[in-house]
This record gives C-alpha cells, sequence and structure tokens, in this order.
C-alpha cells in the first residue's frame, strides 16, 4: 500500500507542469513561456553560442548566417542577416522562441505572426552577464551563471600573461573598415583596459564610434589591432606612417575565425582575451 502511494507521488512529481517564465528583454517587451524553450531559433552569433554553452544546442532549429560555431549548427535551416531575415522560413520552424538583436528589423512581424520573440544585444561584459540569465530562463537552465564564472577566469589568466612592458600601452582597435573602432566601452575596449592598456577612443563617443581617420594619427597609438580583411593598406593610409604602431610595426592583424571569436559578446570572451594578450606580448615585449 505505501510502495504504491510512493509510485503515485512519484508519478504526480514528473506530470506536473513546467512553471511558466515571463522574460523581459532589452526592448522592454515581456514575453511569457509556458515551459522551457525547446524549439529555438536563433538570429544572433553570440546567443547562439551561449545557448549551445548551455547544453541545448540540440533545440536549435534555425540560425542566422553568420552563426558558425560551434561547428554543428552550420548544419541548420540559414534564415538570412539582419536585413533578409527570411520570417516565412522561422514561422515554418514553428519555434517556442526567436531569439534575436534589438537591432532586428523584424521582431514585430515576427510578434504579429503570434511568434515568441526575446530581444538581446550584449555590448558590455555587465550585459553578457545578465544575457547568460536570461537565456538560462529561457532554457530552464538553474546556473547558467557558470559560464561567467568560466568567462571571468579566462579573463584574469589572460591578464596575468600580458607582460609589463604592454601595460599601460594606449591602443587602437578597428572592428571594420570604414572606420569603426572599438571604444572604451564596449565590451572589445572593457577586455583591453582588463588586459591593462589604454585605449585611444575614449567612452564618451560610444561603444563602436565611426571615426575620422585623421584622429587616429593624433591619438598616435602605439600599437594597432585590426581584421584580416581591413589590415591591407593600412600603412599606407593618409598620415599613418607617422603612427608610433606603424613605424614600430606594432600591428596585429587577426584572422577572420579569430575575428568572430574577438568581435561576439558571448561564452568565448575569455579566448578572446587570450587572442589579445597574445597581441601584446608578442608585439610589446
Amino acid at each position: 500500500m505505501i510502495e504504491r502511494l510512493w509510485r503515485g507521488l512519484l508519478l504526480l512529481a514528473f506530470a506536473a507542469p513546467a512553471a511558466a517564465v515571463d522574460i523581459r528583454d532589452d526592448l522592454g517587451q515581456l514575453t511569457t513561456l509556458p515551459a522551457p524553450a525547446q524549439r529555438i531559433v536563433s538570429l544572433l552569433p553570440s546567443l547562439t553560442e551561449t545557448v549551445c554553452e548551455l547544453g541545448a544546442c540540440p533545440r536549435l532549429v534555425g540560425v542566422d548566417r553568420y552563426s558558425n560555431f560551434p561547428a554543428s549548427v552550420n548544419a541548420l535551416p540559414k534564415l538570412g542577416g539582419l536585413d533578409d531575415t527570411n520570417v516565412e522560413l522561422i514561422a515554418a520552424l514553428k519555434p517556442d522562441v526567436v531569439l534575436l538583436a534589438v537591432s532586428s528589423r523584424v521582431s514585430d512581424r515576427l510578434r504579429a505572426l503570434g511568434l515568441r520573440v526575446v530581444a538581446l544585444e550584449p555590448r558590455s561584459y555587465r550585459d553578457v552577464q545578465r544575457v547568460l540569465g536570461v537565456i538560462g530562463q529561457v532554457l530552464g537552465v538553474p546556473d547558467a551563471q557558470r559560464v561567467w564564472r568560466h568567462i571571468e577566469a579566462g579573463v584574469a589568466a589572460a591578464a596575468s600573461s600580458v607582460p609589463p612592458a604592454a601595460r599601460g600601452l594606449r591602443v587602437y582597435y578597428e572592428v571594420s573598415n570604414g572606420i569603426w573602432a572599438a571604444g572604451t566601452s564596449s565590451f572589445m575596449g572593457e577586455t583591453l583596459a582588463r588586459l591593462g592598456t589604454g585605449n585611444i577612443i575614449p567612452a564618451e563617443l560610444g561603444p563602436f564610434p565611426k571615426i575620422n581617420p585623421e584622429y587616429v594619427v593624433k591619438a598616435n597609438p602605439g600599437l594597432i589591432m585590426v581584421g584580416q580583411r581591413g589590415a591591407d593598406g593600412l600603412p599606407q593610409r593618409p598620415g599613418w606612417d607617422r603612427i608610433d604602431a606603424v613605424r614600430r610595426n606594432r600591428i596585429c592583424v587577426f584572422k577572420p575565425e579569430e575575428g568572430d571569436i574577438l568581435s561576439r559578446p558571448g561564452p568565448r570572451m575569455a579566448e578572446a582575451a587570450q587572442i589579445m594578450a597574445r597581441c601584446l606580448r608578442e608585439k610589446a615585449s
């Protein structure tokens, strides 16, 4: 009799529905998930990587064209980018939730189709920690902050590897030719600060400002970080031969795969810090 009662209680426990979760996103929109999401569309690489780092890669049913890590996501339907998101295909995938950037232009259209949408766009360390918690709620993962602790430990390890000669060095990080820079208030700028360097782009210019090339010449950075596509012809830009970093060949050129790691505010930020630290060791010692 007692054994039968215990079996009944266990069955009730396992049959109990999961509690609904209210998610407040970065647009201030409130979305209610009746249960942890099992079918997820992610339209931002950093969010895709976060879902996978939290052990939920198998729940992804579609991603944006730039999501390429881990390798398993390359087999998923590619749903376009910011300007050409395939809304019809997203709807056909019947996701429980769509994760996308605040800057995405399809939020309202997706909501009009009855889809649950969570807009998240981490731009700083604090944002990354917060977004980890939100995605943990979406997935029903109780200790999402374990990933943040791993990031913090990895960044600290990278900082400890930077030689004294590199500390205080003023850096210019070109995110995209055009020219767009990583400012002090960006997550890239925060990583540089944690590594003990300076940044020629002050916080008041914003996280990723478009700047005049002459600004860089006047600021005269001691080291330049740039992606492979933006490196061609950089020393030949008007007046740039006067920049200390150019004269002393203190220019770190990152491969495309390294650029992906460096530009995504998510689980691989510790790896990004290691890439920057290696640059500082090689060029500033």
